[in-house]
């Protein structure tokens, strides 16, 4: 390691060192008391909170010379709070679903242009759908995806459709139009059903779970085998999966009086 690199690693900490200073009691910090408390030069707190503030991390009050958390603090709280309320509050609901369906359920992110699973609870069905924790599925083409496109921007959707809508069965949506509709509807009625459009006789049901500010940040499912998911059931397992979603969006705060989700 040189020189440059303990330097930059010495910056680092210092850094951490500064943010982890504040609390409830000292919600406002001056330069000269950071460098005091921390033992380090003026010059040096100056340049890192100048630094952090060009990132977002502190506001300077222009009249008292003090610092204050910024938002990009309040952000990475705000999604720490938010996985963890995933893995305490949600698996139950989870468990739940696979209790009232009998099918595997999972939650979902996107991740660029694929969904990963991040949960999963199994089915006790002897026969079930093969899926797996952390593996990349075409977002277009999967009930999870679906959901989450349906709620994403315009320009990740058409970024997607310009990368080709490869067909993995005679199910896939491969026309952009068709797909572009198709995500309306979702978001109009609240879920997606995938029918054998990634794997052959499979079909799987997704739904929107949303955060205390009305956002979709992921997206619960159930994956089985279209001998079991038949047409005539369809509707009752489509309401499980929605009402399973809107426990867990309570779960995570979500208020419907407070904020409006068209098609929630």
């Amino acid at each position: 390691m040189d020189k440059n690199d303990k330097y930059i690693l010495s910056s680092v900490k210092n850094a951490l060192r500064i943010l982890k200073s504040y609390s409830t009691y000292e919600p406002t910090k001056k330069v000269s008391d950071l460098a005091k408390s921390l033992g380090l030069a003026k010059s040096t707190v100056s340049r890192l909170m100048s630094t952090l503030a060009s990132e977002g991390f502190v506001v300077k009050d222009s009249e008292t010379n003090e610092y204050k958390l910024g938002l990009s603090a309040l952000t990475l709280g705000g999604i720490v709070a938010t996985n963890i309320d995933i893995n305490t509050e949600v698996i139950p609901v989870l468990n739940q679903l696979v209790m009232k369906t009998g099918e595997t359920a999972h939650l979902a992110i996107l991740d660029q242009f694929d969904t990963i699973y991040i949960q999963k609870k199994e089915c006790n069905h002897p026969i079930r759908i093969l899926t797996h924790l952390g593996r990349r599925n075409p977002a277009y083409c999967t009930s999870s995806g679906k959901v989450l496109l349906a709620y994403s921007s315009e320009s990740l959707v058409e970024e997607i459709i310009a990368r080709g809508l490869k067909a993995y069965t005679k199910n896939t949506i491969t026309d952009p139009n068709t797909l572009r509709a198709h995500l309306q509807k979702v978001r109009e009625q609240g879920y997606a059903v995938s029918t054998e459009e990634l794997t052959e006789g499979t079909r799987s049901i997704a739904a929107p779970i949303l955060d205390y500010r009305g956002k979709v940040i992921c997206a619960i499912n159930i994956v089985g085998p279209l001998m079991r998911l038949q047409d005539y059931k369809l509707s009752t397992f489509i309401q499980h999966v929605k009402n399973a979603a809107k426990d867990a969006s309570k779960k995570l705060g979500y208020n419907e009086k407070n904020v409006y989700h068209k098609g929630y």
